[in-house]
C-alpha cells in the first residue's frame, strides 16, 4: 500500500517502478477498497462527467445565485472572450471562464465534485478539461490524470490540512491549485519529479492566503479564487514543464503551508469575523442577510 504521508515518496516509488503516478494511486486505491481497477477507473470516469456538466452550464445564459451576492460572471467572461476583448489568451481565457462557471453552479446547488472540497470546484476541472481541448487529449489521459490529483491532494491533506476553516483558502485554492498543476504535468509528459515540483511551485504562491468569506457564504471572494487558483496552476505546471524546479521540496512546502494555517487566527479562517468578511461592505451585507 501506498503512503499518504509524503507526496517525495510516491514520486520515488513511481520512479523506482517506472510507473505513472497515476497508476501508481489506482493500483493503491483497488487494492484498499478490495475493488476491480476498471471499477475504480470508472467510478472516476463518472467524476468527470459532472466536472463537465458543472463547467458548461453557467456560461450560456445569465442568472443569479438565491443570495444574490454572486452570478452571471462566467456568462460575462464568455461574451467579452466571445467578442475578442480578454486580453489572457485563448487557453487561460477558457480556463477562468470554466473556474467561474463552475464555482457559481456551486453557489446554485448545481453537482459539482468537491475536488478537494466545494469551495474550490472549479479549478481542477476548468484546467484540466481546457488543457484536454486545446491540446486533443484521450479522454482516458485525463480520466487518469484525475487520479495523479486524487493523490497530491490526499498526500495536503494527510500532511497539512484541506480545509479552509483549518488552514485558510490557502488550503482549499491552494490545495486544488496543486492537485490541477501536477495533474496536468503528467498529462502533458511530464516526469513524477517535475509534478512534484509544479505542487510545490502551486503551494508557495498561495502560502497565506485567508479564508474571509463574505457573510460566510462560499461566494465573495471565493468563487473570482477559483479562477486565480486556476491561473496558477497553469503558471505551475507551465513552469515545472520548462524545467523550473521549487528550491524547497514539495513535502517541505506542504509542511510550510501547515505551519502558516497554524499560525493564523481564526478570525481568518472561515467564521467572516475579519478579512475582507470585515469590510464595511460585507458588514452590510451579512446585516441585510441575517434580516432575510
Amino acid at each position: 500500500m501506498l503512503d499518504y504521508s509524503s507526496l517525495n515518496y510516491i514520486i520515488a516509488t513511481a520512479q523506482e517502478l517506472d510507473s505513472p503516478i497515476s497508476r501508481l494511486i489506482l493500483e493503491n486505491q483497488a487494492k484498499e477498497l478490495g475493488r476491480s481497477i476498471d471499477d475504480i477507473y470508472d467510478e472516476m470516469a463518472d467524476k468527470l462527467e459532472v466536472m463537465e456538466e458543472s463547467v458548461n452550464r453557467r456560461t450560456e445564459v445569465p442568472f443569479i445565485s438565491p443570495s444574490g451576492l454572486s452570478g452571471g460572471d462566467a456568462y460575462r467572461l464568455n461574451n467579452a472572450y466571445a467578442n475578442g476583448l480578454t486580453i489572457g489568451g485563448r487557453v487561460l481565457d477558457k480556463i477562468l471562464i470554466k473556474a467561474l462557471a463552475c464555482a457559481e453552479g456551486n453557489a446554485c446547488m448545481d453537482r459539482i465534485v468537491a475536488a478537494p472540497t466545494a469551495g474550490s470546484c472549479g479549478i481542477i476541472p476548468s484546467v484540466l478539461l481546457t488543457i484536454a481541448e486545446e491540446h486533443d487529449i484521450p479522454r482516458d489521459k485525463i480520466v487518469m490524470g484525475l487520479f495523479t490529483a486524487a493523490g497530491i491532494g490526499m498526500v495536503i491533506a494527510k500532511r497539512a490540512s484541506i480545509s479552509g476553516a483549518q488552514g485558510g483558502c490557502q488550503a482549499e485554492c491552494g490545495s486544488a491549485s496543486a492537485m490541477a498543476a501536477g495533474a496536468v504535468v503528467e498529462i502533458l509528459g511530464g516526469t513524477p519529479i517535475m509534478i512534484g515540483h509544479a505542487c510545490a511551485i502551486a503551494l508557495k504562491n498561495v502560502l497565506g492566503l485567508v479564508c474571509d468569506p463574505v457573510a460566510g457564504l462560499v461566494e465573495v471572494p471565493c468563487i473570482k479564487r477559483n479562477a486565480l487558483g486556476a491561473a496558477n496552476a497553469l503558471v505551475a505546471a507551465n513552469l515545472a514543464l520548462a524545467g523550473i524546479e521549487s528550491k524547497i521540496p514539495v513535502d517541505e512546502v506542504i509542511d510550510a503551508m501547515k505551519q502558516v494555517g497554524d499560525l493564523m487566527i481564526p478570525a481568518l479562517k472561515e467564521t467572516a469575523e475579519a478579512g475582507l468578511a470585515d469590510t464595511p461592505t460585507a458588514l452590510k451585507i451579512s446585516s441585510e442577510h441575517v434580516k432575510i
